[in-house]
């Protein structure tokens, strides 16, 4: 079997804990808990017919970027950066956090998840600016971690690219 570490990566509040909870317990609670340093999770996927044990590190909220835990990420064979979508500030914190993630791991398998679709009035980033994104080159995923909406086909696609699937 083959075990592959993923870490989240986000500003406070995007829903990176939720995201987590949706995808292995299928479960989302409207009550904020901050996460304090790591929690990590682990789930079995099948990519291919390939067995495949992903384990989780959902990764304290970061606004400050000097105090990203780079510890935390040593050993990581996939990163997903989450923005919330209801506020602008977080993708710029997210897009940083990739960049210090990049120059300190190198180019790792990675996703942008936009969470909460289910608010989808209320958003601030708009289509023309993921669009954008996408043409970096960025896979940019609205998610809903209240809805289930492309959660788990998020975690599954990055698995695929760690497996190189």
């Amino acid at each position: 079997m083959t075990k592959k570490k993923i870490c989240l990566l986000g500003a406070f509040a995007v829903g990176k804990t939720s995201l987590v909870q949706q995808y292995v317990n299928s479960i989302f609670s409207d009550k904020y808990h901050t996460t304090v340093g790591v929690k990590i999770e682990k789930t079995s996927v099948d990519v291919d017919g390939e067995a495949v044990d992903l384990i989780i590190w959902d990764l304290h909220g970061e606004d400050d970027f000097q105090h990203v835990r780079l510890s935390y990420l040593k050993g990581s064979a996939g990163l997903i950066f989450v923005a919330d979508g209801t506020r602008h500030s977080t993708l710029a914190t997210a897009l940083n956090l990739r960049q210090i993630a990049e120059s300190s791991m190198g180019s790792l398998p990675f996703m942008l998840l936009v969470n909460k679709a289910d608010l989808a009035d209320q958003w601030e980033i708009d289509d023309e600016v993921m669009e954008d994104l996408r043409g970096q080159g960025i896979s940019v995923i609205p998610t809903s971690a209240k809805t289930g909406q492309s959660v788990e086909w998020a975690f599954e696609e990055l698995a695929r690219k760690m497996v190189g699937k």
